[in-house]
């Protein structure tokens, strides 16, 4: 099935990593993984052209990794295999189907130059460790900063306290990237960590909304997302009772390119859409929103991050 939508190009700029997944009793698994890398593989799954700029070697676990996205066809940026060891993060999944990760990263990407005469990306994406981590977090915003002008800038924080420094240090490199930002996805549990448990959910994506952003999403488990937006809509989406959980490894990440592949799909994108997007209606921020919830509950509902082709959409 092909993608609604005017052709054109994602660059997502972020890490890949090889997951170490310990489930209670079982011996550990190696599942190539990573937030920006997963948001990469779930756009190209629905059908958009998608370019990954990450940081892997040219290691078994990188090697693994490179065959697991060309494989759904995402393609890695020159240079983003020159790393000297491929990073990985120990997932334990808990009774509750939960998982808690420990790091072992290296960060330093290279800038993704575009060929001679090649078009922008319509929609550039970013988040997670990522945009916190030096030595290339400068490279990050770097590449946010030179693509304002062309391209629709998603930013999912994706808060990692393990390697994200205290929360006041985060919390100022976070909402700077939100000022450079159209679309914003987080979950409640980074609101916490960035701005403590009796932080306001309303009052911290309107503060964002503030700063520039103008489509701002919550994830909230059980509770289901909640969206803002620059033009004064709130909306509200439960989470489906009957979604049967395998885990939660994936699910953030699924919900966001699904975030993405409907602004793709209401030809949303591209910073000539900008104006658009900040005078999105309800019925479109709707559409937008269930589309997200209904792609992250495919996820959720198998082993890992595991996003559905367009093709298995309801």
């Amino acid at each position: 099935m092909s993608a609604p939508g005017r052709p054109g190009t994602a660059l997502v700029i972020g890490e890949a990593l090889v997951d170490v997944v310990i489930h209670p009793g079982a011996e550990p698994v190696d599942i190539p993984g990573g937030s920006p890398a997963n948001v990469a593989l779930g756009l190209a799954r629905l059908g958009r052209d998608a370019e990954l700029d990450c940081w892997i070697a040219t290691d078994p676990r990188g090697r693994a990794i490179r065959s697991h996205l060309e494989a759904s066809g995402v393609r890695l940026t020159p240079g983003a295999d020159a790393a000297e060891r491929t990073s990985t993060a120990q997932a334990t999944i808990g009774a509750d189907r939960a998982a808690t990760y420990v790091f072992d990263l290296d960060w330093n990407p290279p800038y993704p130059h575009r060929p001679e005469g090649a078009e922008a990306p319509l929609l550039v994406h970013t988040g997670s460790i990522a945009a916190i981590l030096e030595p290339g977090r400068a490279t990050v915003e770097q590449v946010l900063r030179d693509h304002r002008e062309t391209s629709t800038i998603c930013y999912d924080p994706n808060a990692r306290p393990q390697l994200m420094g205290s929360p006041e240090q985060a919390r100022e490199i976070v909402e700077g990237l939100i000022a450079l930002t159209d679309l914003v996805k987080c979950s409640d549990e980074d609101i916490t960590w960035l701005y403590g448990a009796d932080a306001d959910l309303e009052s911290v994506l309107r503060d964002w909304l503030g700063l520039g952003a103008a489509v701002v999403v919550v994830t909230r488990g059980k509770k289901g997302a909640l969206a803002l937006t620059s033009s004064g809509l709130r909306l509200e989406v439960p989470a489906d009772p009957d979604v049967v959980v395998a885990d939660t490894v994936g699910a953030g990440d699924s919900f966001m390119g699904g975030l993405e592949d409907a602004l793709w799909s209401e030809d949303l994108v591209g910073a000539d859409r900008r104006e658009a997007l900040h005078a999105l209606d309800a019925a479109a921020l709707e559409r937008i929103v269930r589309h997200a919830a209904a792609i992250a509950d495919i996820t959720v509902s198998r082993a890992g991050a595991n996003p559905p082709t367009r093709d298995e959409l309801p």
